[in-house]
């Protein structure tokens, strides 16, 4: 299933994220396979979640059922069971052929950063992409850690938002829209403002606004191949 975590709900963590989600199949009814054992969780898989603070309109889940479930009609029941902000957006059935986590390897963010013209933010975009390593530090349970935020970063584009648009700031509104491949560590929204901090001593009056747009395979372009493309095929095919 895809999903989108809108609004204030951006700030929910994902473990709340996974309970909001359990709570909502028990209301409704989705008849779900569960795990063997003393402790039987339902049987639910969380591909690559969005960090606490980031909107999304894609994130994935795969979940597994005990008896069939027409798609279209689970989303229906299932979204209306959960909190707004949590919505589902399409569901498919898996047509066995791997795990969905095998389909994905990085992401696309939209990054507005209000205050930041789309001059300045191409200046500093620009800083990024012709380095070969820009280390940033990440808090992390186990104390700082430095990552190459550089390496992920696949594509970067930057553009200026729509005229007109209320913004905190007042002022101009950069957006940056960049793919980043899936790494271990991952590298986040805030690391890649991190490198832009780095390379060019970029600093945004406010908070800057992340929200990961789509997820995927990288194809020779550099785009993002849809995850649940396949399984709508073997459906209908």
């Amino acid at each position: 299933m895809r999903y989108a975590k809108r609004g204030r709900l951006r700030f929910t963590s994902h473990r709340d994220v996974a309970r909001a989600f359990e709570r909502a199949l028990r209301r409704a009814r989705v008849p779900m396979a569960y795990s063997q054992g003393f402790n039987p969780h339902p049987k639910i898989s969380w591909i690559g979640a969005a960090p606490t603070g980031v909107a999304s309109e894609a994130e994935y889940v795969e979940i597994a059922v005990v008896t069939p479930v027409e798609p279209t009609e689970l989303v229906a029941v299932l979204d209306a069971a959960m909190p707004p902000g949590l919505d589902l957006l399409e569901a498919v059935v898996a047509d066995g052929s791997g795990s969905l986590a095998d389909r994905v390897e990085a992401s696309r963010w939209r990054i507005e950063l209000d205050g930041v013209s789309a001059e300045l933010l191409g200046e500093a975009v620009a800083r990024l992409l012709a380095a070969s390593v820009v280390e940033v530090e990440r808090l992390t349970k186990h104390g700082m850690r430095t990552i190459d935020a550089r390496a992920a970063v696949v594509s970067a584009t930057v553009h200026a938002d729509v005229p007109g648009e209320p913004r905190p700031s007042g002022g101009p509104c950069g957006i940056l829209d960049v793919v980043v491949r899936q790494t271990t560590p991952a590298v986040r929204p805030d690391d890649v403002l991190s490198a832009l901090r780095v390379v060019a001593g970029l600093e945004p009056p406010v908070p800057a606004k992340a929200t990961r747009m789509a997820q995927g395979q990288l194809d020779d372009s550099g785009g993002l191949a849809d995850p649940l493309a396949q399984d709508r095929a073997v459906r209908q095919g």
